[in-house]
Protein backbone atom coordinates (compact mmCIF):
# COMPACT_ATOMS: atom_id res chain seq x y z
CA UNK A 1 0.00 0.00 0.00
CA UNK A 2 1.22 3.47 -0.82
CA UNK A 3 2.11 5.85 1.97
CA UNK A 4 -0.75 7.77 3.51
CA UNK A 5 -1.55 11.00 1.65
CA UNK A 6 -0.11 14.02 3.51
CA UNK A 7 -3.62 15.43 3.89
CA UNK A 8 -4.65 12.49 6.07
CA UNK A 9 -3.48 13.01 9.63
CA UNK A 10 -3.27 9.60 11.32
CA UNK A 11 -2.87 10.97 14.83
CA UNK A 12 -5.87 13.24 14.46
CA UNK A 13 -7.90 10.34 13.08
CA UNK A 14 -6.87 8.01 15.90
CA UNK A 15 -7.74 10.58 18.56
CA UNK A 16 -11.12 11.19 16.95
CA UNK A 17 -11.94 7.48 16.78
CA UNK A 18 -10.88 6.91 20.41
CA UNK A 19 -13.09 9.78 21.53
CA UNK A 20 -16.08 8.50 19.57
CA UNK A 21 -15.74 5.05 21.11
CA UNK A 22 -15.50 6.55 24.60
CA UNK A 23 -18.92 8.22 24.20
CA UNK A 24 -21.73 5.80 25.01
CA UNK A 25 -24.34 6.18 22.28
CA UNK A 26 -26.88 3.34 22.16
CA UNK A 27 -29.88 3.82 19.90
CA UNK A 28 -32.21 6.37 21.44
CA UNK A 29 -29.46 8.03 23.48
CA UNK A 30 -27.27 9.64 20.84
CA UNK A 31 -27.41 13.26 22.09
CA UNK A 32 -23.91 13.35 23.58
CA UNK A 33 -22.13 11.94 20.55
CA UNK A 34 -24.18 14.11 18.17
CA UNK A 35 -23.17 17.20 20.14
CA UNK A 36 -19.52 16.12 20.07
CA UNK A 37 -19.45 15.52 16.31
CA UNK A 38 -21.35 18.77 15.70
CA UNK A 39 -18.76 20.73 17.70
CA UNK A 40 -15.86 18.87 16.06
CA UNK A 41 -17.11 19.72 12.58
CA UNK A 42 -17.64 23.36 13.56
CA UNK A 43 -14.11 23.55 14.92
CA UNK A 44 -12.82 22.41 11.51
CA UNK A 45 -14.69 25.08 9.59
CA UNK A 46 -17.91 23.31 8.64
CA UNK A 47 -21.52 24.37 9.23
CA UNK A 48 -23.32 21.14 10.14
CA UNK A 49 -27.10 21.25 10.16
CA UNK A 50 -29.23 19.48 12.74
CA UNK A 51 -32.16 17.53 11.35
CA UNK A 52 -34.55 16.61 14.13
CA UNK A 53 -35.60 12.97 14.29
CA UNK A 54 -37.38 12.77 17.64
CA UNK A 55 -37.16 14.78 20.85
CA UNK A 56 -33.50 15.67 21.41
CA UNK A 57 -32.28 13.19 18.79
CA UNK A 58 -30.89 14.69 15.59
CA UNK A 59 -29.15 13.75 12.38
CA UNK A 60 -26.10 15.81 11.37
CA UNK A 61 -25.70 16.96 7.75
CA UNK A 62 -22.98 18.93 5.95
CA UNK A 63 -23.94 20.02 2.43
CA UNK A 64 -21.78 21.61 -0.28
CA UNK A 65 -22.66 25.32 -0.46
CA UNK A 66 -23.29 25.51 -4.21
CA UNK A 67 -22.16 22.49 -6.19
CA UNK A 68 -24.58 19.77 -7.16
CA UNK A 69 -24.33 16.97 -4.63
CA UNK A 70 -23.34 13.74 -6.37
CA UNK A 71 -22.74 11.60 -3.31
CA UNK A 72 -23.28 11.40 0.43
CA UNK A 73 -20.82 9.83 2.83
CA UNK A 74 -23.17 8.32 5.40
CA UNK A 75 -22.56 6.90 8.86
CA UNK A 76 -24.66 6.06 11.90
CA UNK A 77 -23.60 7.31 15.32
CA UNK A 78 -25.57 4.86 17.45
CA UNK A 79 -24.50 1.45 18.73
CA UNK A 80 -26.19 -1.52 20.34
CA UNK A 81 -26.48 -1.56 24.12
CA UNK A 82 -23.22 -2.10 26.00
CA UNK A 83 -22.39 -5.67 26.95
CA UNK A 84 -20.79 -4.26 30.11
CA UNK A 85 -21.70 -0.72 31.19
CA UNK A 86 -18.54 -0.55 33.28
CA UNK A 87 -16.28 -1.33 30.33
CA UNK A 88 -17.39 -0.02 26.95
CA UNK A 89 -14.73 2.61 26.17
CA UNK A 90 -11.78 2.25 23.88
CA UNK A 91 -8.73 0.12 24.63
CA UNK A 92 -5.55 0.71 22.66
CA UNK A 93 -3.76 -2.51 21.72
CA UNK A 94 -1.28 -1.20 19.19
CA UNK A 95 -2.90 -1.37 15.76
CA UNK A 96 -6.06 -2.79 17.31
CA UNK A 97 -8.65 -0.50 18.86
CA UNK A 98 -11.17 -2.33 21.06
CA UNK A 99 -14.47 -0.91 22.24
CA UNK A 100 -18.20 -0.70 21.67
CA UNK A 101 -18.88 0.62 18.17
CA UNK A 102 -15.27 0.34 17.00
CA UNK A 103 -16.32 -1.69 13.96
CA UNK A 104 -20.01 -0.80 13.75
CA UNK A 105 -19.49 1.89 12.82
CA UNK A 106 -17.50 4.54 14.61
CA UNK A 107 -14.41 3.51 12.65
CA UNK A 108 -16.26 4.34 9.44
CA UNK A 109 -17.64 7.60 10.85
CA UNK A 110 -14.18 8.75 11.98
CA UNK A 111 -12.68 7.88 8.58
CA UNK A 112 -15.37 9.86 6.77
CA UNK A 113 -14.91 12.91 8.98
CA UNK A 114 -11.13 12.78 8.49
CA UNK A 115 -11.44 12.40 4.71
CA UNK A 116 -13.87 15.31 4.44
CA UNK A 117 -11.71 17.47 6.73
CA UNK A 118 -8.55 16.54 4.83
CA UNK A 119 -10.11 17.37 1.47
CA UNK A 120 -11.23 20.81 2.58
CA UNK A 121 -7.79 21.52 4.05
CA UNK A 122 -6.11 21.17 0.64
CA UNK A 123 -8.89 22.24 -1.74
CA UNK A 124 -10.42 25.73 -1.46
CA UNK A 125 -13.97 24.50 -2.17
CA UNK A 126 -16.17 21.77 -0.73
CA UNK A 127 -16.34 18.50 -2.64
CA UNK A 128 -19.57 17.83 -4.57
CA UNK A 129 -20.51 15.44 -1.79
CA UNK A 130 -22.46 15.67 1.45
CA UNK A 131 -21.53 14.28 4.83
CA UNK A 132 -24.34 12.84 6.97
CA UNK A 133 -24.53 11.07 10.30
CA UNK A 134 -27.81 9.51 11.35
CA UNK A 135 -29.20 8.03 14.54
CA UNK A 136 -31.26 4.94 15.29
CA UNK A 137 -29.76 2.52 12.77
CA UNK A 138 -29.41 -0.31 15.28
CA UNK A 139 -33.11 -0.18 16.13
CA UNK A 140 -35.74 1.23 13.76
CA UNK A 141 -33.66 3.15 11.22
CA UNK A 142 -35.65 6.27 12.08
CA UNK A 143 -32.66 8.55 11.41
CA UNK A 144 -32.23 7.30 7.84
CA UNK A 145 -35.98 7.43 7.20
CA UNK A 146 -36.02 11.05 8.36
CA UNK A 147 -33.01 11.86 6.16
CA UNK A 148 -34.55 10.52 2.94
CA UNK A 149 -37.81 12.40 3.50
CA UNK A 150 -35.96 15.69 3.03
CA UNK A 151 -32.86 14.91 0.97
CA UNK A 152 -32.03 12.90 -2.10
CA UNK A 153 -28.52 11.92 -3.18
CA UNK A 154 -27.81 10.03 -6.42
CA UNK A 155 -25.17 7.89 -4.69
CA UNK A 156 -24.28 7.02 -1.12
CA UNK A 157 -21.23 5.41 0.44
CA UNK A 158 -22.11 3.91 3.81
CA UNK A 159 -19.26 3.11 6.22
CA UNK A 160 -20.48 -0.26 7.48
CA UNK A 161 -17.74 -2.81 8.34
CA UNK A 162 -16.88 -4.45 5.02
CA UNK A 163 -13.10 -4.91 5.46
CA UNK A 164 -12.72 -1.91 3.10
CA UNK A 165 -14.26 -3.85 0.23
CA UNK A 166 -17.15 -2.34 -1.76
CA UNK A 167 -20.54 -3.96 -1.44
CA UNK A 168 -22.75 -3.09 -4.42
CA UNK A 169 -25.56 -5.22 -3.04
CA UNK A 170 -27.25 -5.66 0.32
CA UNK A 171 -29.27 -8.47 1.85
CA UNK A 172 -32.99 -8.20 2.43
CA UNK A 173 -34.46 -8.46 5.91
CA UNK A 174 -37.63 -9.68 7.57
CA UNK A 175 -38.33 -9.02 11.24
CA UNK A 176 -41.05 -11.21 12.74
CA UNK A 177 -42.86 -10.94 16.07
CA UNK A 178 -44.75 -14.02 17.26
CA UNK A 179 -46.93 -14.26 20.38
CA UNK A 180 -48.48 -17.38 21.87
CA UNK A 181 -51.00 -17.24 24.71
CA UNK A 182 -52.33 -19.65 27.29
CA UNK A 183 -54.12 -19.73 30.62
CA UNK A 184 -52.28 -19.10 33.85
CA UNK A 185 -52.47 -22.15 36.10
CA UNK A 186 -50.58 -23.66 39.04
CA UNK A 187 -47.39 -25.36 37.81
CA UNK A 188 -48.55 -28.76 39.05
CA UNK A 189 -51.50 -28.54 36.65
CA UNK A 190 -49.37 -27.83 33.57
CA UNK A 191 -50.51 -30.99 31.79
CA UNK A 192 -54.11 -29.76 31.86
CA UNK A 193 -53.50 -26.59 29.81
CA UNK A 194 -51.47 -25.55 26.81
CA UNK A 195 -48.20 -23.93 27.86
CA UNK A 196 -47.46 -20.97 25.53
CA UNK A 197 -43.71 -21.52 25.92
CA UNK A 198 -43.99 -25.14 24.80
CA UNK A 199 -46.17 -24.04 21.88
CA UNK A 200 -43.65 -21.38 20.91
CA UNK A 201 -40.66 -23.72 21.08
CA UNK A 202 -42.37 -26.29 18.83
CA UNK A 203 -43.37 -23.56 16.39
CA UNK A 204 -39.88 -22.06 16.22
CA UNK A 205 -38.29 -25.48 15.77
CA UNK A 206 -40.60 -26.19 12.82
CA UNK A 207 -39.74 -22.84 11.22
CA UNK A 208 -36.02 -23.31 11.80
CA UNK A 209 -36.07 -26.81 10.29
CA UNK A 210 -38.00 -25.55 7.27
CA UNK A 211 -35.44 -22.81 6.61
CA UNK A 212 -32.52 -25.19 7.14
CA UNK A 213 -34.00 -27.74 4.73
CA UNK A 214 -35.53 -25.54 2.03
CA UNK A 215 -33.82 -22.15 2.25
CA UNK A 216 -30.18 -22.84 3.01
CA UNK A 217 -29.06 -19.44 1.73
CA UNK A 218 -31.13 -17.67 4.39
CA UNK A 219 -29.98 -16.74 7.91
CA UNK A 220 -32.63 -17.43 10.57
CA UNK A 221 -32.01 -15.98 14.01
CA UNK A 222 -34.17 -16.21 17.14
CA UNK A 223 -33.23 -12.82 18.59
CA UNK A 224 -35.40 -12.73 21.70
CA UNK A 225 -37.56 -15.25 23.52
CA UNK A 226 -39.40 -14.24 26.67
CA UNK A 227 -42.47 -15.15 28.71
CA UNK A 228 -44.64 -13.32 31.17
CA UNK A 229 -43.43 -13.54 34.78
CA UNK A 230 -45.36 -16.42 36.23
CA UNK A 231 -43.62 -17.69 39.37
CA UNK A 232 -44.64 -21.26 40.18
CA UNK A 233 -47.22 -21.33 37.42
CA UNK A 234 -47.87 -21.84 33.74
CA UNK A 235 -47.29 -18.44 32.07
CA UNK A 236 -50.07 -16.84 30.08
CA UNK A 237 -47.88 -15.47 27.28
CA UNK A 238 -44.67 -16.04 25.32
CA UNK A 239 -43.09 -13.69 22.75
CA UNK A 240 -40.38 -14.31 20.16
CA UNK A 241 -38.60 -11.94 17.80
CA UNK A 242 -37.00 -13.38 14.67
CA UNK A 243 -34.41 -11.94 12.28
CA UNK A 244 -34.39 -13.36 8.77
CA UNK A 245 -31.65 -12.17 6.38
CA UNK A 246 -31.99 -13.05 2.72
CA UNK A 247 -29.66 -12.70 -0.30
CA UNK A 248 -30.28 -9.58 -2.41
CA UNK A 249 -32.47 -11.28 -5.02
CA UNK A 250 -34.24 -13.76 -2.71
CA UNK A 251 -38.07 -13.79 -2.92
CA UNK A 252 -39.04 -12.02 0.31
CA UNK A 253 -42.74 -12.48 -0.35
CA UNK A 254 -42.43 -16.25 -0.75
CA UNK A 255 -40.35 -16.61 2.42
CA UNK A 256 -42.79 -14.47 4.43
CA UNK A 257 -45.71 -16.58 3.21
CA UNK A 258 -43.89 -19.81 4.10
CA UNK A 259 -43.34 -18.57 7.65
CA UNK A 260 -46.97 -17.52 7.92
CA UNK A 261 -48.17 -20.84 6.52
CA UNK A 262 -46.23 -22.74 9.20
CA UNK A 263 -47.88 -20.54 11.83
CA UNK A 264 -51.35 -21.09 10.33
CA UNK A 265 -50.81 -24.83 10.05
CA UNK A 266 -49.76 -25.05 13.69
CA UNK A 267 -52.86 -23.12 14.69
CA UNK A 268 -55.19 -25.32 12.63
CA UNK A 269 -53.70 -28.53 14.04
CA UNK A 270 -54.16 -27.42 17.64
CA UNK A 271 -57.68 -26.29 18.60
CA UNK A 272 -56.37 -24.72 21.82
CA UNK A 273 -53.77 -22.61 20.00
CA UNK A 274 -53.99 -18.90 20.73
CA UNK A 275 -51.57 -16.37 19.30
CA UNK A 276 -50.63 -14.11 16.44
CA UNK A 277 -47.81 -13.40 14.01
CA UNK A 278 -46.76 -9.96 12.80
CA UNK A 279 -44.18 -8.94 10.22
CA UNK A 280 -42.74 -5.83 11.84
CA UNK A 281 -40.18 -4.98 9.15
CA UNK A 282 -39.62 -6.04 5.56
CA UNK A 283 -36.60 -4.50 3.82
CA UNK A 284 -36.01 -5.40 0.20
CA UNK A 285 -32.45 -6.29 -0.77
CA UNK A 286 -30.86 -4.91 -3.91
CA UNK A 287 -28.05 -5.61 -6.34
CA UNK A 288 -26.20 -2.92 -8.31
CA UNK A 289 -24.03 -3.79 -11.32
CA UNK A 290 -20.32 -3.12 -10.93
CA UNK A 291 -20.19 -0.68 -13.81
CA UNK A 292 -20.76 2.98 -14.51
CA UNK A 293 -18.92 6.12 -13.43
CA UNK A 294 -18.95 5.46 -9.67
CA UNK A 295 -17.75 1.87 -9.98
CA UNK A 296 -15.05 2.96 -12.40
CA UNK A 297 -13.78 5.62 -10.00
CA UNK A 298 -13.53 3.09 -7.19
CA UNK A 299 -11.79 0.54 -9.41
CA UNK A 300 -9.16 3.12 -10.38
CA UNK A 301 -8.66 4.08 -6.72
CA UNK A 302 -8.19 0.46 -5.69
CA UNK A 303 -5.81 -0.20 -8.56
CA UNK A 304 -3.73 2.91 -7.80
CA UNK A 305 -3.33 1.82 -4.19
CA UNK A 306 -2.81 -1.87 -4.99
CA UNK A 307 -5.88 -2.85 -2.99
CA UNK A 308 -7.43 -6.15 -4.12
CA UNK A 309 -10.82 -5.61 -5.76
CA UNK A 310 -13.18 -8.14 -4.14
CA UNK A 311 -16.74 -6.81 -4.20
CA UNK A 312 -19.31 -8.77 -2.22
CA UNK A 313 -22.88 -8.58 -0.93
CA UNK A 314 -23.34 -7.10 2.54
CA UNK A 315 -24.96 -9.95 4.49
CA UNK A 316 -27.02 -7.80 6.88
CA UNK A 317 -29.73 -5.19 6.53
CA UNK A 318 -28.63 -1.60 7.04
CA UNK A 319 -29.58 1.98 6.29
CA UNK A 320 -28.68 1.10 2.68
CA UNK A 321 -32.06 -0.67 2.35
CA UNK A 322 -33.85 2.53 3.34
CA UNK A 323 -31.85 4.67 0.92
CA UNK A 324 -32.41 2.16 -1.87
CA UNK A 325 -36.18 2.23 -1.28
CA UNK A 326 -36.00 6.04 -1.54
CA UNK A 327 -34.40 5.87 -5.00
CA UNK A 328 -30.72 6.25 -4.12
CA UNK A 329 -27.84 3.94 -5.05
CA UNK A 330 -25.91 2.90 -1.93
CA UNK A 331 -22.48 1.27 -1.79
CA UNK A 332 -21.42 -0.15 1.56
CA UNK A 333 -17.71 0.36 2.18
CA UNK A 334 -15.98 0.77 5.50
CA UNK A 335 -13.29 -0.46 7.90
CA UNK A 336 -13.69 -3.41 10.22
CA UNK A 337 -15.22 -6.86 10.02
CA UNK A 338 -18.91 -7.57 10.45
CA UNK A 339 -17.95 -10.59 12.57
CA UNK A 340 -16.57 -8.18 15.19
CA UNK A 341 -19.71 -6.03 15.34
CA UNK A 342 -21.99 -6.35 18.40
CA UNK A 343 -19.46 -8.67 20.07
CA UNK A 344 -18.27 -8.14 23.68
CA UNK A 345 -14.72 -7.60 22.35
CA UNK A 346 -15.67 -5.49 19.33
CA UNK A 347 -12.59 -4.11 17.62
CA UNK A 348 -11.16 -2.58 14.46
CA UNK A 349 -7.67 -2.44 12.99
CA UNK A 350 -6.53 1.17 12.84
CA UNK A 351 -4.71 0.34 9.59
CA UNK A 352 -8.15 -0.41 8.07
CA UNK A 353 -9.54 2.88 9.36
CA UNK A 354 -6.62 4.75 7.78
CA UNK A 355 -7.11 2.89 4.50
CA UNK A 356 -10.84 3.65 4.48
CA UNK A 357 -10.13 7.34 5.12
CA UNK A 358 -7.76 7.39 2.15
CA UNK A 359 -10.26 5.65 -0.13
CA UNK A 360 -12.95 8.17 0.89
CA UNK A 361 -10.52 11.05 0.29
CA UNK A 362 -9.50 9.68 -3.12
CA UNK A 363 -13.17 9.38 -4.05
CA UNK A 364 -13.86 12.98 -3.04
CA UNK A 365 -10.89 14.17 -5.08
CA UNK A 366 -12.06 12.10 -8.05
CA UNK A 367 -15.56 13.59 -7.85
CA UNK A 368 -14.17 17.11 -7.63
CA UNK A 369 -11.99 16.64 -10.70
Amino acid sequence: MESIHPAIQPQRLRQLLSRLIDIYSPSGKEEEITDFVHDYLQQHGFSPMLQNVEGNRNNLIVLPPEDETQLVLLGHLDTVMAYDLDDFGHEDLGDLLVGLGAADMKGGCAAMIEAYTAFCSIVPTHPPAALAFVVGEEEEGDGARRLVREYHFPWAVIGEPTSVQPCFSDYGYIEVHITTRGKRRHASLANLVQNPIDTMLRLLLTMSQHIETNRQDITFNIRDLSSSQSGFAVPERCDAWLDIHLPPTAPLGEVAMEIEEIFDRTRSESPDFNGFIRFETIHTGYELPEKGAMADKLKRIYASRSIPWKPMAFPSHSDANILWAAGMKPILLGPGELEKAHAPDESVLFQDVLLAAQVYLDLLVSLAS
